[in-house]
C-alpha cells in the first residue's frame, strides 16, 4: 500500500450550502463519468489518491483551495454521485459518525461486487490499520474525524482520511492506495504534501524506527512488571531532572529528543497484549486498545533505556501543493500539474453539464493552478 500523500488545511466552520453541495453532486457525477470511462475505474482511484490532482478537482467542483471542506464536502459530493453498480466504484465511511459505519458498509459493498468473505476482512483491515496508523503510529497532533474507503469492483481499493489539531485548528488529509502494497508500518507513503512540517512528531512507521520496532514488541512480550518498572523510572520528576547522568563517562551516551511520557498506562491492556505475543508490530499496532500513549510510552522506554530510537521527523516532505514558484522545499513538478490539468480538462469537456457550468469549473481550474506558475 501506498500512502501517497498528505495536505493541511485551515478549518473553515460550517456546512457547504445546499446549492453549492447540488452542483458538485452533478459536476463530480459528470466527471467522474468520464474519466472512468476513459482511463478505468483504477485510473480514478489513482487520481483520487494524488494529493495535487484530488485538490484540482475539489477545486473544479467549487471550493477554495485551501479549506478543510475540500476534504470531506468533495468525499460527500463523489459518495453521493457513485452509483456502485453503474460506475464499479463504491464509497464507504465519511465525516464523524459515519465513518463508524465503515465496516457495515464494506460489506453491504462486498455484496454488490460478490467478494469473497476473506477480501471483505483484508478490506476492513485495511480500512482500520490506515486510520491506526495516522491516528496512532504518526503522532503529529491531528486527530482523526474524517474517514472514506474507496473500492473498485476489481479489488483496487483508497482511503482519504482527514485529522483535525485542536491547537491550530487546521485539517491534515492523509491518502491511501492498495498498490504496490509493501507494509502498514514501513514507509507506507510514496509523497506526503503539507504547508509546513512539524517538530518532533513520533512517527514509528519511517525506517529510521524499525530497529525501536522491534525493541517495542520485546518490552510488551517480556514480564508486564519490566515495562512497569521502566516506565516508573521515566515518570519520576528526579529521573527527568538528572538526564546529565547519562552524559557521565561510564555510561552510553544516549539523548532523546522528545521527553514526554505519558503519565498513565492501560496496565490491564498491557497485560492482555503480553498474554496475546504479538509477532511483530504491526500485530501490536493492530490490537484493539492500543493507542497513542502505549505507542509513545513503548517508543520513549525504547528509546531512553535501551537506546534504540524512534524517528522524530514530521513525514510531510513538501509544501501544499504542488511546491513552491521559488523552488522551496521543492521545485514545482510540472509535469504532474501538467498530467493533472489534461485529465480533468478532458473530464469536464465531455461531461454532461451545461455550457455555463463547464466555463466556470474550467475558470476555477485555471485559476487554481494560476497561484503556483506566478
Amino acid at each position: 500500500m501506498k500512502r501517497t500523500g498528505i495536505a493541511n488545511l485551515p478549518l473553515h466552520g460550517g456546512r457547504a450550502p445546499k446549492w453549492l453541495f447540488k452542483r458538485m453532486v452533478k459536476l463530480s457525477r459528470g466527471i467522474a463519468d468520464v474519466i472512468i470511462h476513459e482511463y478505468g475505474r483504477d485510473e480514478f482511484l489513482r487520481r483520487l489518491s494524488d494529493p495535487l490532482w484530488f485538490q484540482a478537482f475539489s477545486c473544479v467542483l467549487g471550493f477554495d483551495y485551501h479549506s478543510s471542506g475540500t476534504t470531506t464536502v468533495t468525499c460527500g459530493a463523489l459518495k453521493e454521485a457513485i452509483n456502485p453498480t453503474e460506475f464499479g466504484i463504491a464509497i464507504a465511511g465519511g465525516k464523524g459518525k459515519i465513518s463508524r459505519n465503515t465496516p457495515n458498509e464494506i460489506e453491504e459493498i462486498g455484496e454488490i461486487y460478490n467478494f469473497s468473505t476473506n477480501k471483505i476482512k483484508d478490506l476492513k483491515y485495511s480500512s482500520r490499520m490506515a486510520a491506526k496508523v495516522d491516528n496512532t503510529a504518526i503522532q503529529d497532533g491531528h486527530i482523526l474525524y474524517h474517514h472514506n474507503l474507496f473500492i473498485s469492483e476489481d479489488g483496487l481499493w483508497g482511503v482519504i482520511q482527514q485529522g483535525l489539531s485542536s491547537e491550530t485548528n487546521y485539517a491534515r488529509r492523509y491518502h491511501w492506495l492498495s498498490e504496490k502494497i509493501d507494509s502498514y508500518i514501513c514507509e507506507p507513503h510514496d509523497g506526503i504534501v503539507g504547508e509546513k512540517s512539524q517538530t518532533k512528531v513520533l512517527n514509528m512507521v519511517s525506517k529510521k524506527s524499525n530497529n525501536c520496532q522491534k525493541t517495542c514488541v520485546d518490552l510488551v512480550c517480556d514480564y508486564p512488571r519490566h515495562v512497569i518498572n521502566d516506565w516508573m523510572q521515566l515518570t519520576k520528576i528526579k529521573s527527568q531532572s538528572t538526564l546529565d547522568d547519562w552524559l557521565s563517562s561510564d555510561r552510553k551516551i544516549n539523548i532523546v529528543e522528545c521527553l514526554d511520557m505519558p503519565r498513565s498506562i492501560n496496565w490491564n491492556k498491557m497485560k492482555e497484549i503480553y498474554d496475546f505475543q504479538p509477532k511483530n508490530y504491526e500485530e501490536l499496532l493492530g490490537m484493539k486498545g492500543v493507542g497513542p500513549r502505549t505507542v509513545r510510552a513503548l517508543a520513549l522506554i525504547s528509546d531512553l533505556i535501551y537506546g534504540e530510537r524512534p524517528s522524530w521527523h514530521d513525514p510531510v516532505k513538501y509544501s501544499f501543493t504542488v511546491g513552491g514558484k521559488d523552488g522551496v522545499p521543492f521545485p514545482v513538478d510540472r509535469k504532474a500539474m501538467d498530467e493533472s490539468t489534461e485529465i480533468i480538462i478532458s473530464g469536464i469537456n465531455q461531461a454532461k453539464i451545461d455550457s455555463k457550468e463547464k466555463f466556470e469549473a474550467l475558470r476555477r481550474l485555471h485559476n487554481y493552478f494560476n497561484n503556483y506558475h506566478n
